[in-house]
């Protein structure tokens, strides 16, 4: 049999999707599975993206331009420049159109990392990160994030001790997935700070940076003018607008020699999906009431959450401040095996739930053992059942231990 390469072999499991079979197995048997693990949005689209669909009028479905249609790239500087007063700058020229924000990603770090580099990331950390470094040889280097510390982002001598020769950036989530942590604008100058000292990018993914709670501002590394040169933001449409299947994000910067080298990139893998940015562009013609209600529904889903999560004895859960996830603490040892456990063998009143075991999130397997990531991506009722089922699913595991 041809052998398989060590690069494939090494290729982390999803953490989200690795129980995907048992949450099947478990509605084959007729019991209601409560999706917490993945960020798929409940909520529906635009109205707006939906008429685009329906009224799209092509002969023929052909290429799209490599760095993505004018159009949308122009409509996406307008929407930036609309954010902050630090974003008027920014033109089309500073755009390029991917599909889903993980390929801007990768090409990122295919532009700007050759194979032994170093990223060092905050940690829990997005999952896929993981497996977009070690598919091109580049190495994370985790700097460990706490949950009695509410993920806050570590000191800076943490970051100056990591960075060596072969570090190529840091990478961040703003807000976080998983944690729904919210960078402040002091602790993104202290980033600012360090990638200017030390003559490497900043990686910003801002994919939820709509949805930011209780007050607060978010900001976006574009709008540090000193990071002209260092800074790089993902973005995607996928959380913004519930629209995860067009596949369409993009990457923003003032670095034109990176955006040069990041076109070659998207020239070899010919084109970004020509309905899913035709989709997106007339998303951006919604009302901001859209996001707004958006917004606010999340904000009550997170609450409730919050609430019902420390009403269990033992969990320990801070409160995210944006995105739509939360990472958290259980009263267990092995929070792989609480949640394979409760798709394979628990159900309460006909339900059971589906969650993310944490140790995905962390490049060290040792750490986030007793950790789950949840997403509230359900109604607030299904929310409040999920939660009764978690509960009542802990005090059978834990007797049974």
């Amino acid at each position: 049999m041809p052998i398989i390469s060590f690069r494939g072999l090494n290729m982390p499991e999803s953490p989200i999707r690795k129980l995907a079979p048992y949450a099947r197995r478990a509605k084959d048997k007729g019991i209601k599975v409560y999706h917490l693990n993945i960020g798929q949005p409940d909520i529906k689209s635009p109205q707006a993206a939906i008429q685009a669909l329906k009224n799209i009028d092509l002969d023929i479905f052909e290429y799209a331009p490599s760095e993505g249609i004018l159009e949308y790239r122009k409509t996406l500087a307008t929407y930036y420049n609309s954010l902050s007063i630090g974003l008027k700058d920014l033109s089309y020229e500073n755009f390029l159109i991917s599909n889903g924000g993980s390929e801007s990603l990768s090409i990122a770090i295919s532009c700007i990392c050759d194979e032994g580099d170093e990223i060092i990331v905050p940690e829990p950390f997005y999952a896929n990160y993981y497996s977009f470094a070690e598919a091109l040889g580049v190495k994370i280097v985790p700097v460990v994030s706490t949950i009695d510390d509410g993920f806050s982002l570590p000191k800076i001598k943490k970051f100056e001790e990591l960075i060596t020769p072969r570090t190529k950036a840091i990478l961040i989530t703003n807000p976080s997935n998983p944690t729904g942590y919210l960078y402040s604008k002091e602790e993104l100058q202290t980033l600012a700070d360090i990638v200017v000292k030390n003559n490497i990018f900043l990686i910003s993914d801002e994919v939820y940076r709509e949805y930011v709670y209780d007050g607060f501002k978010h900001y976006s590394v574009l709008e540090f003018q000193e990071l002209k040169d260092n800074a790089i933001v993902i973005d995607s449409e996928s959380k913004r607008y519930s629209l995860c299947g067009i596949r369409c994000g993009f990457m923003v910067s003032r670095n034109q020699e990176f955006l040069q080298m990041a076109l070659k990139f998207a020239q070899a893998r010919l084109s970004p999906p020509l309905i899913g940015q035709l989709i997106a562009n007339a998303a951006h013609s919604e009302p901001q009431k859209y996001i707004d209600d958006v917004r606010n529904e999340y904000q009550q889903r997170r609450d409730l959450l919050v609430q019902l999560l420390r009403e269990i004895p033992g969990v320990k859960c801070p409160v995210p401040r944006g995105a739509f996830y939360c990472t958290i603490e259980l009263p267990i040892d092995d929070a792989e095996h609480f949640c394979l456990w409760l798709l394979k063998d628990f159900q309460y009143e006909g339900g059971t739930v589906m969650l993310a075991p944490a140790q995905g999130f962390y490049s060290d397997h040792e750490l986030g053992k007793n950790q789950v990531r949840m997403a509230y991506v359900i109604n607030q009722e299904d929310l409040k059942s999920a939660i009764h089922i978690i509960k009542k699913g802990l005090e059978v595991y834990n007797s049974n231990q």
